[in-house]
């Protein structure tokens, strides 16, 4: 089974990406923008049993430029089909509306919905050549209507909600080429940028406990689901 994980240097996509490598027959491309923090996650799943073949693609994917002229062309090298496509990468800045600029809100856009855009629209090909492919959209529970909000997060939350609702569309879009795409709303994990943005708050979950439930949505949650948001969070609304 061939699968891609992007921002899978720390966090979430570190440890789903670790997770899936302990299972045999994976065929798995790590892509983050930290070349260290990739060599170490290769480093980390060398015994695991997929863990020799895993591939790291070094790159910015915010740069459409690298994403389109040097990700996309290394990718279609490497497989001949896409099984599961998991756009876990984000950029969140915790500040209040009015003092969120332009630079800040463009990054905002372009990490949370552009890159996922643009990576499905670019591996169409390779997806519906699975016959059963499973693209796997991690979003915020605050992207989802009547979910809690908070202060600081208009500019994130209104980025992950978008990216939900391309999920509702392209399933819709993409089920003639055989292709199932969910999006999970997160609730709160305790990953550095989660940290970075919350320093005072300590999240509900850790980063290889949510992985874990990835992992397994990604495997088999398109034989229940297929354009659907799904919240994955303990708290409540």
């Amino acid at each position: 089974m061939n699968i891609i994980v992007t921002g899978a240097s720390r966090g979430i996509g570190y440890e789903v990406v670790r997770v899936m490598a302990g299972m045999p027959g994976m065929k798995l491309i790590a892509i983050a923008r930290s070349h260290k923090d990739l060599r170490d996650l290769k480093l980390s799943c060398t015994k695991l049993p997929s863990g020799k073949g895993l591939e790291i693609i070094t790159a910015d994917l915010s740069q459409s430029g690298k994403l389109k002229n040097e990700v996309i062309p290394a990718i279609y090298n490497m497989f001949d089909q896409l099984d599961i496509l998991i756009n876990n990468a984000g950029f969140l800045v915790n500040k209040p509306f009015n003092q969120i600029d332009e630079q800040e809100l463009e990054m905002i856009m372009r990490v949370n919905f552009m890159v996922p855009w643009l990576l499905i629209q670019s591996l169409t090909d390779l997806l519906s050549k699975s016959g059963k492919s499973h693209v796997v959209n991690i979003s915020s529970i605050g992207g989802i209507q009547g979910s809690i909000k908070f202060p600081g997060l208009s500019a994130y939350s209104s980025a992950k909600g978008a990216l939900g609702i391309l999920t509702e569309c392209l399933a819709a879009e993409l089920a003639d080429r055989h292709i199932s795409l969910n999006c999970l709303a997160l609730g709160s994990v305790q990953t550095e940028m989660f940290s970075k943005a919350f320093p005072e708050y300590k999240a509900q979950l850790k980063p290889d406990e949510i992985a874990s439930f990835i992992t397994d949505f990604a495997l088999n949650g398109n034989k229940y689901f297929n354009g659907k948001i799904l919240p994955v969070s303990v708290s409540t609304p």
